[in-house]
């Protein structure tokens, strides 16, 4: 089977599960899923356009460049913009969860966030 070209693909590296979708934010649901199943983490293969966002920024600053007039960034680009550093699905929204705790994110809808 081929991949279609603006899908969006995100895998687990422990057991090779993948995602193919043509809805990015079905890569933070599967996170959410496989992660409460096996505990594993996933991995964008292939993600959403983010080349607007340098690699080195910082998540808030990321969130902030992502962020639409209408009510946040997606996660799934704030994700995927992290990908670029390194970070895994994961490791993107335990940090977002923790600068929501610390005042610094909020979620103005279902899987988006803003700064405040």
């Amino acid at each position: 089977m081929t991949t279609p070209e603006n899908a969006s693909v995100a895998g687990c590296p422990d057991c090779a599960e993948q995602v193919v979708t043509n809805a990015p934010n079905d890569v933070v649901a599967f996170y959410r899923c496989h992660h409460a199943v096996t505990g594993h983490d996933v991995a964008w293969e292939r993600s959403p356009d983010t080349a607007d966002v340098p690699a080195t920024a910082e998540l808030t600053d990321t969130t902030d460049r992502l962020a639409t007039d209408t009510g946040g960034a997606p996660l799934c680009a704030v994700s995927a913009a992290m990908s670029r550093r390194g970070w895994t699905v994961g490791e993107t929204l335990s940090a977002v969860h923790d600068h929501r705790l610390a005042g610094e994110l909020w979620e103005p809808r279902d899987d988006h966030v803003g700064v405040v």
